[in-house]
């Protein structure tokens, strides 16, 4: 995985800590070149803390908020006012404390039908974005079986190539999930992986150790030709990581 690098941070906080700061410096980057910084959030209970941090001072006054679009990289097949979509969390965490207009938020519609909904948000993405839908920055978990966003092994998404967005059934799970696509992610100019706790620490040694990228482990088919991924992970994700592979930040 060349062009990919990563920063080992000495605990879960130094991480949101860290994760916290790279996101302003990146969204204001974006701003200062393109007037506006499209930014696609996760969800996970690490982002969850992440977008506690950004609602509070100092980061809430450190972004022009109004100047952000804020997307989803996937979403579960639920209301919004449910307790597992993404949108809720983050706009309970993040959207509800910060000055944002409500026209800046791109939500996945979960509550219809999975594949109406990745058509809606395919061509949300096409008219903000245009027929690349580059995001300045997209924010991506790790999952124990290597899939990322909602690109689960053996199911429909790890294959899709041509659309954006995409609707995919979950066996294991017993559920639908709609998702941005590797086609979308790895159009992104940034990509920060976040990865935390020690329960990853096998997953993430399999992914950034993976010889040639492989479906049976969807992260490692992130991979953008002009874009920028960082893996930012704490001390216990790293366990696993050898020397060569593992930068250790002192510090935060």
């Amino acid at each position: 995985m060349t062009g990919h690098s990563l920063r080992t941070l000495l605990s879960h906080d130094h991480l949101c800590l860290a994760v916290a700061q790279e996101l302003v410096r990146i969204a204001n980057s974006a701003i200062e070149h393109r007037g506006v910084c499209h930014l696609a959030l996760s969800g996970g209970e690490t982002p969850r803390t992440i977008y506690r941090r950004l609602a509070k001072a100092p980061f809430v006054n450190a972004i022009d908020w109004k100047k952000i679009h804020i997307f989803f990289g996937d979403e579960r097949a639920v209301p919004p006012s449910d307790q597992q979509s993404n949108f809720r969390m983050v706009d309970d965490e993040l959207v509800s404390h910060v000055d944002i207009p409500a026209a800046n938020i791109h939500r996945i519609h979960g509550e219809v039908r999975p594949d109406e909904a990745a058509q809606r948000y395919e061509h949300e993405l096409r008219s903000m974005l245009g027929t690349e839908a580059r995001f300045d920055l997209l924010l991506l978990g790790l999952g124990a079986d290597g899939h990322t966003a909602s690109i689960f092994p053996q199911t429909s998404a790890v294959d899709e190539d041509q659309a954006l967005v995409c609707a995919t059934y979950v066996p294991r799970l017993e559920s639908w999930r709609i998702s941005i696509t590797l086609r979308t992610i790895n159009n992104a100019r940034h990509i920060l992986f976040i990865v935390s706790g020690g329960g990853k620490a096998e997953i993430l040694e399999r992914v950034l150790n993976a010889s040639v990228p492989t479906k049976d482990l969807p992260a490692t088919l992130v991979d953008p030709k002009e874009g920028i991924v960082t893996w930012m992970v704490d001390v216990d994700a790293a366990a696993r990581l050898q020397g060569r592979q593992r930068t250790d930040l002192k510090g935060q």
